[in-house]
């Protein structure tokens, strides 16, 4: 039985684009299983099979699975047209299992969070940011994104899948690696960039650099304030910083995941709560061929 509410938060595209292309891998379209009517389910079999082992494995109470807007309708794309232009159209089996999920969530009751003009991570980071002040049980973030990384507290952590398994990343585990706090990791990304998000960064500033330059003056702020006087071991990167500072301020604020969410800020932890029982989910994912060893938490 679980002792305290839980709130499990999913990046809902991260889970469901991970489990179709890992197991699309090496095949074509048309070797990818599909029920009776011709709906493609690899995909969806990884999603929900994931789902309903984290509800059971972590005693979750309460849960809401995020989505980005399209591309083009995102906060960022609309102030910055080059954020995430270089990525490249998804498959169409990916497509159509993306909207039988969300028909099967609607099934389901389980809360969706869809919020134009803001993408998934700016939902999640609203949404815990609200929990952390109303409850005090455990938030966890499922995804493998670590620009997520930035939302972590001693109250929030996020569950990462890796190739030894599952585990689960704290504020304690982030504090160790990088020897700074997630507020700061923005900063970072602004002096490194991001390829797979368009984010210029500071060209020629690597992780050796980028990190120990944000340990020493915790934010890119705290590094121009002090440019003519950066301690000697950034001499060589000096010339890049000046180079790089409309960019670096840029990349920032592409970085900095939006918490404060007009649509959100009423929010009702009551439309939350897990309502799912056992028979119905074998029942609504029976037509799919997806089995699952869900059993419903006793809270």
């Amino acid at each position: 039985m679980a002792q305290e509410k839980a709130l499990l938060l999913i990046d809902g595209f991260n889970l469901l684009s991970r489990g179709y292309f890992a197991t699309a891998y090496g095949k074509e379209e048309a070797d990818l299983p599909k029920t009776e009517d011709g709906l493609y389910t690899n995909g969806l079999r990884v999603f929900w099979q994931k789902l309903f082992q984290l509800i059971s494995k972590h005693d979750i109470s309460h849960l809401a699975i995020a989505w980005d807007v399209k591309r083009e309708e995102s906060i960022r794309r609309i102030n910055f047209p080059d954020y995430k232009a270089t990525r490249g159209e998804l498959p169409e089996p990916l497509i159509q299992q993306y909207q039988t999920c969300l028909t099967l969530i609607e099934e389901f009751g389980i809360k969706e969070l869809t919020t134009p003009p803001y993408e998934a991570d700016d939902a999640i980071g609203a949404i815990a940011s609200i929990w952390e002040r109303e409850e005090t049980g455990p938030c966890y973030i499922y995804s493998n994104d670590k620009d997520l990384l930035q939302l972590l507290s001693p109250q929030t952590s996020q569950i990462i899948a890796s190739k030894q398994g599952e585990h689960i990343y704290s504020l304690s585990h982030f504090q160790e690696e990088y020897g700074i706090e997630p507020v700061q990791w923005p900063d970072v990304k602004a002096l490194l960039g991001d390829k797979s998000d368009n984010i210029p960064g500071c060209a020629g500033i690597g992780p050796k650099t980028g990190l120990p330059l944000i340990q020493r003056y915790g934010t890119i702020e705290g590094i121009y304030e002090n440019i003519d006087s950066l301690e000697p071991q950034f001499a060589r990167c000096l010339k890049k910083l000046h180079a790089g500072r409309e960019h670096a301020h840029v990349s920032k604020e592409l970085a900095t995941i939006i918490c404060e969410i007009e649509s959100l800020a009423d929010t009702s932890f009551a439309d939350y709560e897990i309502q799912l029982h056992s028979d119905t989910v074998a029942q609504v994912l029976k037509p799919y061929s997806i089995r699952t060893t869900y059993q419903q938490p006793l809270f």
